[in-house]
């Protein structure tokens, strides 16, 4: 696959960012109807090498571009993204599309109502062209499942694009739509967009509010967030996803997403090279390590330092899981040979769990709140590697080794579960790739409520590092 570099708004219009369309759109020169065919010609063209989509609906999304492009004529459209073709996570409830959630248990579930989330994309009047795929019931970290098969990254089909946001960043990286709603329980919002060149955000729990899904196997641990190929992309989306709306199905308690602006003081960063003992790929540490020294380059006190009360809760983040299969099963009795085997492993594990194991977990978020709060009392951002391990062959469910290091399935997320469990929010932002060109991430993390101050770092960081590619594929 060829890479393309960063792009102006004269390319075909697959490749133009969500800011780039609308102004297109304002200024007559490209319409809605012709960026929705573009992003579904792309699909076409790649989609057959990287199975990104597992559902698309042409159809709907011309007669959703077709509408929108009435109300640029007109002078009216809804939002700033009005017109801007999207995909959503197969996990995540559409109207008129299967939710199969990678899984033959839901071979025949079909939603008649949009989530909460993707409702308020498409009040919005954003295209929604398809669905992406998905690991079997989202917890694993590559993308693969019994129903669709892998999912592979745009930059090497042979690698995986991490999961199980894998289908949603796959589809972003290589052009089918500048933006894709993803959800993130332990890491699968950020992890896949460092592997494929994004930026993602976990918001903070809550600030997208739910209603209208599938079975929350990891409450509310598990959020919606976007991932885009630009920062001012992903904040657009979020001032739609995060809007308080007193008239929303499930109001967030939150005030309206605002435009992100850098604080005027130097932030106060703790850069976290490595939890305890726990390997990282040489290339991500030598290249987030430069990343610490171009925040603070751009005037941040970027201070190093350890932060190990993160490494128990990760060990222990697999119990939550296989606890909420397990669950999950009993509205399902007799119907354990649906799932596949990795599944059904998880499911039995998580039936033979005890109040006491779950007890412990919670007893160990508890405790990780109180020590983000006294890190938080003296830094206003934690950084880390958002990743361990660059991407691994695509049908794997994880890399065997980081490092040298044997590792297990949770090897690569060492640095993103426990962002979930304190409810934090924490983004992915590109940095330099890997000497095979392979893209690499690094994660910010604030306080509770701290997302606007997220993104803002992310788009000064942007603007002074632009990301050096942002999709991969060949031409169509």
């Amino acid at each position: 696959m060829t890479r393309t570099d960063r792009m102006g708004d004269s390319g075909p219009l697959w490749t133009l960012s969500a800011t780039d369309l609308c102004r297109r759109y304002a200024d007559g020169t490209a319409s809605p109807v012709a960026a929705a065919r573009s992003c579904l010609e792309r699909a076409e063209a790649v989609n057959p090498t990287l199975n990104a989509l597992v559902a698309i609906d042409p159809d709907g999304a011309e007669r959703a571009a077709a509408a929108s492009a009435a109300r640029w004529r007109a002078g009216t459209p809804l939002s700033p993204l009005d017109g801007v073709p999207v995909t959503i996570k197969d996990s995540l409830n559409v109207a008129g599309f299967a939710t199969r959630w990678g899984s033959r248990l839901y071979a025949d579930h079909g939603a008649d109502q949009d989530e909460t989330p993707v409702r308020r994309l498409r009040v919005a009047g954003a295209v929604i062209l398809a669905k992406t795929n998905v690991p079997e019931l989202t917890v694993q970290g590559y993308t693969g499942n019994p129903v669709f098969g892998v999912t592979r990254n745009p930059w090497d089909p042979a690698l995986t694009p991490g999961g199980s946001s894998g289908g949603a960043v796959a589809a972003v990286a290589a052009g089918i739509g500048p933006l894709a709603l993803g959800t993130d329980a332990g890491g699968s919002i950020r992890r896949p967009a460092s592997h494929t060149g994004l930026v993602g955000l976990k918001p903070t729990t809550g600030r997208v509010p739910r209603r209208g899904g599938l079975p929350p196997i990891m409450l509310d641990l598990e959020v919606v967030g976007p991932m885009a190929r630009t920062v001012h992309d992903l904040a657009a989306a979020m001032r739609i996803l995060g809007a308080a709306d007193p008239d929303s199905v499930a109001p967030n308690g939150f005030g309206p997403f605002g435009t992100p602006a850098v604080p005027e003081r130097p932030l106060r960063i703790f850069y976290v090279p490595a939890f305890g003992t726990a390997p990282v790929d040489p290339e991500i540490a030598d290249s987030v390590a430069e990343a610490a020294g171009r925040l603070a380059g751009l005037g941040h006190r970027v201070e190093t330092g350890r932060f190990d009360a993160a490494t128990a809760i990760t060990e222990a983040w697999p119990i939550l899981g296989q606890a909420g299969i397990a669950w999950l099963m009993r509205a399902h009795p007799g119907r354990s040979d649906a799932l596949g085997p990795d599944i059904r492993a998880l499911a039995e594990t998580g039936a033979n769990l005890s109040a006491g194991d779950l007890f412990d977990v919670q007893r160990m978020a508890l405790a990780l709140r109180q020590d983000l709060a006294a890190l938080f009392a003296g830094h206003d951002l934690m950084m880390t590697p958002t990743a361990a391990a660059l991407p691994w062959p695509a049908q794997e469910t994880h890399p065997d080794r980081i490092a040298g290091v044997p590792v297990g399935p949770r090897g690569s997320a060492t640095f993103t579960g426990f962002v979930n469990a304190a409810g934090c929010p924490g983004i992915s932002i590109p940095c330099r790739p890997s000497g095979a060109g392979l893209p690499i991430g690094f994660q910010l993390v604030a306080p509770w409520g701290g997302d606007e101050t997220l993104v803002a770092v992310a788009a000064a960081y942007e603007a002074a590092h632009p990301w050096p590619m942002l999709w991969a594929g060949t031409e169509p």
